[in-house]
């Protein structure tokens, strides 16, 4: 086994000074290549991934899906690894990924899934219980590419791809603080909106009274952030507060359509 895979890893950034050092850490050393896709940073993001050995491209922002096929297009190996900036990838996820490299079993299949599991900032590793979700990370960008919406950023593998699971798992530390929780989720209700109105896709208004209670009881039970105890309370509260302001946006959307065309 060559010391570096043939493996490119792409990772979308902006404003992720703070944040940019730990998905390159965790790949830096055994893959082929690292590529920090930056739209617009402000901070010391650029700088920090260049001394780590990353290659930085510039892109303006064209929404989730276009600026992660844009990284696929800067990639030179078919091969393609994708981390977003409050991603790292685990050890035993390292070793497996590296294992299956070495014998060939990595061609088994076209594109690999990965458990990303949530992980906060007073945590050293992710909870045993903590809300995970399978993606398309590892794959062949000849048998499948990220789709091309703006909100949605999902690989779609080519009709009669294979697709397995690896076992390790991806850490995400998706939340810096409350404070910019919150303004995420507000800023992804805009996109939500924009991308539903584009597609005609409307919603019921009847949601406006259930999409709350629902999304908590989402979350505080089916996610399990109840084992978290009042921090699970907390991420429960504002899971629900952004599924209802998605719906709230939508239907503010749909009175100014009214207002305009009365």
């Amino acid at each position: 086994m060559t010391d570096r895979l043939p493996l490119s890893v792409f990772i979308i950034a902006r404003n992720e000074a703070d944040r940019i050092a730990r998905p390159i850490e965790s790949v830096i050393g055994w893959v082929d290549e690292v590529i920090v896709i930056d739209s617009g940073s402000t901070d010391d993001t650029i700088a920090v991934a260049e001394k780590l050995g990353a290659r930085v491209v510039p892109n303006e922002w064209p929404g989730y899906g276009p600026q992660k096929r844009f990284g696929e297009d800067r990639c030179r190996n078919d091969w393609l690894l994708n981390l977003d900036a409050d991603e790292e990838i685990t050890p035993e996820l390292a070793a497996e990924i590296q294992a299956r490299f070495a014998d060939g079993s990595h061609a088994d299949a076209d594109g690999w899934r990965i458990m990303i599991r949530d992980m906060y900032a007073h945590e050293k590793a992710p909870a045993a219980w903590a809300y995970g979700y399978h993606q398309i990370r590892l794959y062949d960008r000849r048998k499948g590419r990220f789709s091309e919406s703006i909100v949605h950023d999902t690989v779609r593998p080519q009709e009669g791809t294979k697709i397995a699971n690896l076992s390790g798992i991806m850490a995400h530390r998706s939340i810096r603080s409350l404070e910019f929780q919150v303004g995420k989720y507000n800023r992804y209700s805009d996109m939500q909106v924009e991308d539903m109105r584009a597609h005609g896709r409307k919603l019921p208004r009847s949601r406006l009274l259930t999409e709350f209670p629902v999304s908590f009881f989402k979350a505080y039970f089916v996610r399990k952030y109840r084992k978290y105890g009042w921090w699970g309370f907390i991420l429960s509260m504002n899971y629900a507060h952004a599924r209802f302001l998605r719906v709230a946006k939508a239907y503010e959307a749909d009175l100014l359509d009214r207002t305009r065309s009365g």
